[in-house]
This record gives structure tokens, C-alpha cells and sequence, in this order.
């Protein structure tokens, strides 16, 4: 037997949202009671819903509240902006909260139902300032209703992330594709978990463990599962690591790319979807090289299929994904600094995983064969600044408490990443946040490339193996058509 729980639920917002939070915990009776929603809106400050108190002005009454270890915080305001979020959280944490959670944007939720086990605790990004785009993902999502829906590299950041808004989708069914066996378990359990509580509607989940590198295996795979959608976002994708390990990347990332793409033609797969990096413009870096590759063999399959949508879409860094520097900050800042800084002057674009997500699966359903399409990220951030914010939300002093250490540029980075070379002359779609990209026409013979760098990468019968896992030769022959690529004198594998 499940023993109840004595938490004092404070619900923010009663609207749509807190309302079906209040319903969720009061039916399930095991989370605690509510004591109070607390809201803005004047019509309903002093009244009561299904018997719990509206008060407010929000912030008004909670400067009154001194909260205790029992009480928890849940923000059910969907469509605040950042900026709300901020000042809320904040009036929260000086009345003493130490739990405080939130439901997702308003993409999630929006024309479907809010759950308590959606919220999550509140952490810096959803009081970064940014204003995410608000997308109904009930309605562009209306194309995957009833189809098979693939996603490699599920047990990631933006795959899992893609999976859960897929739940809301009306697939029929959702394979999890990836050879992380943890990171697959872990998505898996979580989407059944959604579903036993109500979230998103009853696609069968089935998770599937294997290497996009394996070309028979992905072959059977496509084949076999019949699916009608693909989003591909598997990748090795860490930076400095990859600069060491360039032969994997290249293996990984571009000849496992061109399993799925040669599958997904072979077997008539109706939509492709890859997920493409800013690192991919006049790339400097093993990685963005891998994904420049990518996108031109993405490119080169759509010419080869009739009744397919073969496309991209492009986008900078999201916040918060394993391995990206949130979580490395917050570490930092747990253990009591320093966080580490690159360069003063270093600066990326940002999105949130979600945000990102919801304009990714928009664009499968509007995007059209052949186009490349660009996510609009907004301004550029410092990342000082980003960790200046991080020690502040921290309820810590950059420079006083935590301080802020810069470390220098790392193999295979630069200080800015342009989203898209001056050629490319990114159109606004009627989509807001989704721009259109001109295809450049290719300037080097990419089956010859191909052709040159497989006997580096994969060992077979009758390959020369004096050239097998030759990392200087390798990046000798992807200097040929990437010019801007660096020389790194690294132990390289």
C-alpha cells in the first residue's frame, strides 16, 4: 500500500492548468491536500473552486506565507512568460519554499490535459528571459496520427524530449531506437509511466536497442518495424571529446546516417527528419564536419525519391542537454565553484530542449522534400553571463560566493557559431521561428568522399588496412572539401 503523503499543496494559477493539477492530486490521494490556488485575476480572488480558497495577488499573499518542509510549490501558469516565472519563483524562495515545481509550456499542455506527474522542479531555464514560442502540439502533430513513428538516439536530450511530445501525437506506435540500453530503459519506463497516468493518447511503445553503424541490422530494422517516420537524432555530438576521437565520429555520424537514409529509400519511408547543428556551418570541428556531411547526404537522398519528404532542420545549442554545460554549471555551483568559463567572449544560440522539440516535429509536418530548414534561436547569449545568471539562481554571488574561471578555447571550438553561411539566405516561412534555407549546389563529389573515407572508418574483407582508423589521413581527406577545418595535434583514435 502506497503511504499518503502530508504535503500542503500551493497551486499557482487557477486556470485550466491548476485546476486539472487540483483534480489530479485530490482523485489520486496519495500526494497530499491543497491548501490554496493562488492567483492575478480579481473575478476570482476570494471565491472558492470545487471547495479550495482563491487568493492573491500571487505574489502579495505568498510574501505572508512562511512555508514549512510540508509545503510545496506548483506554477500552473502554462503561458507565463519568463519573466513572471522569474519574479514568482523568486517571492517563493524568500517565503521559504524549497520545493517548487512546474508544469511545461503551454505546447504540452494546450488542447489536451495537465498531470501532476508532468511538473517537474523549476530549475534556471524557466526563468532565463527568452519567450518561447507557443506551438499547439494537438494540432501539428495531426500528421502522425496513425503512423509509425521511429526515433534514433531516443535515449537522448532532444530524442526523449521528441518522444514525450509524441505521446500527444496519436501514433500508432513510437520505436525508441538507440544503443544506450540505460538511456533506453529510462525513456521507455518514463513514456509508460505518462501513459498509466493519463498523459498523451495509447500509442504502443516499443523500445529497440541496437547501432545505426550496423547497416544489416538498420536495414532490418526499417524493414521490419515499417515505419512511416523517422527523426534522426542520434549522433556523437561532444565537442573536444570527438576532436580525439574522429575516426568513431566520422563512422558514427555520417556512414550511420547513410544506413538510415539508404533504408528509409530502399523501404519507402514516407518522412525524414534530420536533426542538424549550427557546428555543421563552415565547420571548424570533427563534429560539425560529420554533420555538414550529413546534411548534404540528407540532400543528396532527397533527389533520389519520388513521394518522400527527405529534410533538415538546423538550430543551435539547447539548454540543459546531457554533457551541455547547464548541468556541468550546476555541478560547479554544488560543489562551491569555480564554474568554469571558456572565454569571456564566447557566445552561443539558445533554445530550450522542448522549445526546440515542438518546432522540430512542426516542421516534419509542414516541411516539404529537399528544403533545409533553420530554427529561429533568437539573440546570441554569453556564456558568462549565462553563468552569472546560474550562480543567481542559485541564491549565490558570482565572483563573492562562486567564482567564475576562464579556462581558454578547447580543441574544435570557436567563440561564435554562425546558424548559416550568407549564401544559404534564411526566408521566413509562415511558420513563426521556422525559416527556409537555399540549397547550395555541392563542390566536390560526395560518393568519391565517401568512397575514400570508408577504408578509414569500416574494417572489410578487402579493405587496405593500412589506412584503417588513420585519424591524420582522415582529416588530410575531409580537408579537401572542408577547408576550414583545423589540425589539432591531439592523440587521435
Amino acid at each position: 500500500m502506497i503511504k499518503k503523503r502530508d504535503t500542503n499543496f500551493y497551486i499557482i494559477g487557477a486556470g485550466f492548468a491548476g485546476q486539472m493539477i487540483a483534480d489530479d492530486i485530490k482523485r489520486k490521494k496519495i500526494f497530499g491536500k491543497i491548501t490554496a490556488f493562488l492567483d492575478d485575476d480579481k473575478n476570482l480572488i476570494g471565491k472558492e473552486i470545487d471547495s479550495i480558497p482563491v487568493l492573491g495577488p500571487v505574489e502579495e499573499i505568498i510574501s505572508v506565507i512562511k512555508a514549512t518542509d510540508s509545503d510545496e510549490a506548483v506554477i500552473a501558469i502554462p503561458s507565463a512568460a519568463s519573466q513572471k516565472i522569474k519574479s514568482i519563483y523568486e517571492a517563493l524562495s524568500k517565503s521559504g519554499f524549497k520545493h517548487i515545481k512546474i508544469l511545461p509550456s503551454i505546447s504540452q499542455v494546450v488542447n489536451g490535459t495537465a498531470h501532476f506527474v508532468q511538473a517537474r522542479e523549476i530549475d534556471p531555464l524557466d526563468i532565463l528571459g527568452r519567450k518561447a514560442v507557443t506551438i499547439s502540439l494537438k494540432e501539428s502533430l495531426s500528421y502522425l496520427r496513425g503512423k509509425r513513428v521511429l526515433i534514433t538516439g531516443a535515449g537522448g536530450s532532444i530524442g526523449s524530449e521528441l518522444s514525450r511530445q509524441l505521446l500527444s501525437g496519436g501514433a500508432e506506435r513510437l520505436y525508441l531506437f538507440g544503443h544506450g540500453e540505460n538511456s533506453i530503459y529510462q525513456i521507455n519506463r518514463e513514456l509508460k509511466l505518462l501513459q498509466a497516468e493519463g498523459v498523451g493518447e495509447k500509442a504502443t511503445v516499443v523500445p529497440i536497442i541496437g547501432d545505426m553503424k550496423d547497416r544489416e541490422y538498420v536495414r532490418y530494422i526499417i524493414s521490419h518495424t515499417k515505419c512511416d517516420v523517422i527523426f534522426h537524432c542520434a549522433a556523437y555530438k561532444h565537442v573536444p571529446l570527438m576532436e580525439e576521437n574522429p575516426v568513431a565520429v566520422i563512422e558514427n555520424n555520417v556512414f550511420g546516417t547513410k544506413n538510415l537514409l539508404d533504408a528509409s529509400i530502399e523501404f519507402g519511408v514516407k518522412k525524414f527528419v534530420l536533426i542538424s547543428t549550427d557546428k555543421a556551418v563552415s565547420p571548424v570541428s570533427i563534429y560539425g564536419a560529420s554533420k555538414f556531411l550529413c546534411e548534404k547526404l540528407l540532400l543528396d537522398a532527397a533527389n533520389k525519391v519520388k513521394n518522400q519528404d527527405f529534410m533538415f532542420v538546423r538550430f543551435g545549442n539547447v539548454l540543459g542537454s546531457r554533457g551541455s554545460i547547464l548541468p556541468l554549471f550546476m555541478e560547479q555551483i554544488k560543489n562551491g565553484g569555480p564554474v568554469t568559463v571558456t572565454d569571456p567572449g564566447m557566445e552561443r544560440f539558445f533554445m530550450t530542449i522542448p522549445e526546440a522539440c515542438s518546432l522540430v516535429l512542426q516542421t516534419g509536418g509542414v516541411g516539404r522534400n529537399g528544403y533545409s530548414y533553420l530554427l529561429d534561436m533568437g539573440e546570441p547569449i554569453k556564456i558568462k553571463d549565462l553563468a552569472e545568471h546560474i550562480i543567481t539562481f542559485s541564491g549565490l554571488e558570482p565572483g563573492k560566493d562562486i567564482e567564475i574561471l576562464y579556462t581558454g578555447v578547447r580543441k574544435g571550438e570557436r567563440l561564435t557559431e554562425p546558424l548559416w553561411l550568407k549564401e544559404e539566405n534564411p526566408e521566413k516561412t509562415k511558420y513563426k521561428k521556422i525559416l527556409k534555407l537555399t540549397n547550395l549546389s555541392l563542390d566536390f563529389d560526395l560518393n568519391k568522399l565517401l568512397s575514400e573515407l570508408e577504408p578509414i572508418c569500416i574494417a572489410k574483407e578487402k579493405s587496405d588496412f593500412t589506412k584503417f582508423r588513420n585519424a591524420s589521413l582522415l582529416r588530410e581527406t575531409l580537408q579537401k572539401v572542408i577547408p576550414e577545418l583545423k589540425n589539432e595535434n591531439v592523440d587521435e583514435f
